[in-house]
């Protein structure tokens, strides 16, 4: 049976079906990456991504095909986690402005919605790759193009679409070294191809929207001070709007401030993002139920729960005080937390790998800082398209992202950031000292692969020079070191070593280390820091 055109309701089936089929094969596109670290999560942050874009397709009733488009490009935008995430979200962004306006579709109008997506997660990406989930977006937007040529028939030509678009995927395994040497097809290519699988194979199977998503664990500090919160309701929800204008948004933040704080509004066309922090969470339903109907709602008493929560102990500021700079950093490990706190950082986002934060909660971060310019600093390459498209997405103040790779890297910038000096000047200093750093890293392969001419079986310790394998070895201590050999080497006169020690490591193995360091390398300054992170043994600079 022919189908020559998809209104709302076919659309939604069809995204619920994409999200549930990649949501039960995340672990398989995981297992795809190349790197045999707990750090390439594609398929989980993928999953996470599209299943909150279905979460929000599930609530439109509407057979016009561009209110689910744009629930769509919303909801994946919000949650977009990762690189893979955010790429797939700007698909979506630009699946749905193709299609603005139009009440149904043919198949020119999903060709074209195709051909959108794929321009504008191009736009996205700072240097694109080929052989990546871009490829497979391409080959996608390509063969519907041509496909509209020879058939009126979506099913017919989505068919075509996906049969050509894998075999693009099985190419994939040619176009990237990295990717030949471990023999596998690109992970985020294999995840779209999934949704799309998913979206025209099951449709029908698979209305129900599976949210069983894997937990996030979070290593919490041993000791949590008890401060005073001086609003204990967490209170977030969703108003749908009845009429919006550039007045709304602007009404409810006012209203807002006289009863809460921690405010934070995200505004769609149709929909504003509320949370607050509030005594009187009933006042606030009550006020946004005047502007349209309330969906999403969660209330979360957050002095009963204080005890299990991570109080970073930021003090509120008025508007009076507001600081010229604030920063906001990923991190992971109470060790690290408290050196970035003790480097003035306003924010620390719990997160890195395994743990990419979505759009939303750079921007609840961000919103926290009461100063004219956030600095956010990544520190994983993995969150910084995230956070660079929270920059895009935020107005109210200036937001500078510094590259920053990982947590020495991070370190660095802040230790060569001047409050006297001007905005550019800081910028321009803070990417200079990220330059100035060899970063190592410690920890153990998750998985069996050949990757570097290294033949690498589970459970090995890889250690790692600037994000690529040093050497591989069956001993923590004895890879360590010949990995600080290696970063010695490479930086022209070297002065100090600082090495972060992570939560599975003793602390007289570090004085290991040290004697190593100071025996062979008279001439470096030590510094041995615990840095509490998981998965990393070691993570070391040498400047």
């Amino acid at each position: 049976m022919k189908l020559l055109m998809i209104d709302g309701h076919k659309l939604k089936k069809f995204i619920i079906s994409g999200a549930n089929r990649l949501n039960k094969n995340r672990e398989m596109v995981d297992a795809l990456n190349v790197f045999p670290v707990q750090d390439g999560d594609t398929g989980t942050n993928m999953s996470l991504t599209v299943l909150s874009a279905a979460k929000e397709v599930s609530k439109i009733n509407s057979p016009n095909v561009y209110d689910v488009a744009k629930a769509l490009s919303a909801g994946s935008l919000r949650g977009a986690r990762g690189n893979s995430g955010v790429i797939l979200s700007q698909l979506f962004r630009g699946f749905s402005k193709a299609l603005e306006g139009k009440d149904i579709a043919n198949a020119k109008d999903i060709a074209n919605a195709f051909t959108k997506g794929m321009e504008t997660a191009y736009k996205a990406v700072m240097k694109p790759k080929e052989g990546t989930i871009l490829t497979i977006s391409k080959a996608i937007s390509e063969k519907s193009l041509e496909m509209t040529n020879k058939t009126e028939d979506i099913m017919e030509m989505m068919k075509e679409v996906i049969s050509y678009a894998n075999t693009v995927l099985d190419k994939t395994i040619n176009m990237l070294p990295e990717l030949k040497q471990a023999g596998v097809v690109d992970a985020g290519g294999k995840g779209l191809l999934s949704i799309l699988e998913g979206g025209l194979f099951d449709d029908g199977e698979y209305i129900e929207l599976d949210l069983n998503q894997p937990k996030e664990e979070i290593n919490l500090p041993k000791n949590i001070e008890n401060v005073d919160i001086k609003y204990g309701y967490c209170t977030e929800f969703f108003i749908n709007l009845n009429n919006n204008n550039e007045n709304t948004e602007k009404d409810l933040k006012d209203f807002l401030e006289t009863i809460g704080d921690s405010i934070v509004i995200a505004s769609d066309d149709d929909f504003i993002k509320i949370h607050v922090h509030t005594d009187n969470p009933g006042k606030v339903l009550e006020r946004a139920l005047l502007v349209g109907s309330l969906d999403n709602i969660k209330i979360e008493n957050m002095r009963t729960q204080h005890t299990n929560l991570i109080d970073f102990n930021v003090k509120e500021e008025t508007k009076e005080d507001e600081k010229e700079f604030g920063f906001v950093a990923v991190s992971i490990g109470d060790g690290l937390n408290n050196l970035f706190k003790q480097f003035g950082v306003d924010q620390i986002i719990q997160g890195g790998q395994t743990m990419n934060p979505s759009i939303e909660d750079i921007l609840l971060a961000v919103e926290k800082v009461n100063a004219k310019n956030v600095f956010i600093l990544p520190n994983n390459k993995n969150i910084i398209l995230a956070a660079k498209q929270a920059k895009e997405a935020y107005n109210k103040k200036n937001i500078c992202v510094i590259e920053t790779i990982s947590i020495t890297q991070g370190f660095a910038s802040l230790t060569s950031f001047l409050p006297t000096a001007t905005l550019e000047e800081n910028i321009e200093n803070m990417q200079e000292a990220i330059k100035s750093i060899c970063t190592g890293q410690v920890t153990f392969a998750v998985r069996e692969t050949k990757l570097d001419n290294f033949d690498i079986k589970e459970n090995d310790i890889l250690c790692m020079l600037e994000g690529k394998i040093n050497n591989v070895s069956k001993n923590i201590q004895d890879g360590t070191k010949e990995l600080i050999d290696a970063m010695i080497q490479k930086i022209e006169d070297p002065s100090i070593i600082t090495i972060y020690f992570g939560e599975d490591i003793e602390e007289e193995k570090t004085n290991d280390l040290e004697n190593y360091i100071s025996q062979k390398y008279d001439y470096l300054d030590i510094e041995i820091i615990y840095g509490g992170q998981p998965l990393y043994y070691y993570v070391i600079s040498v400047e």
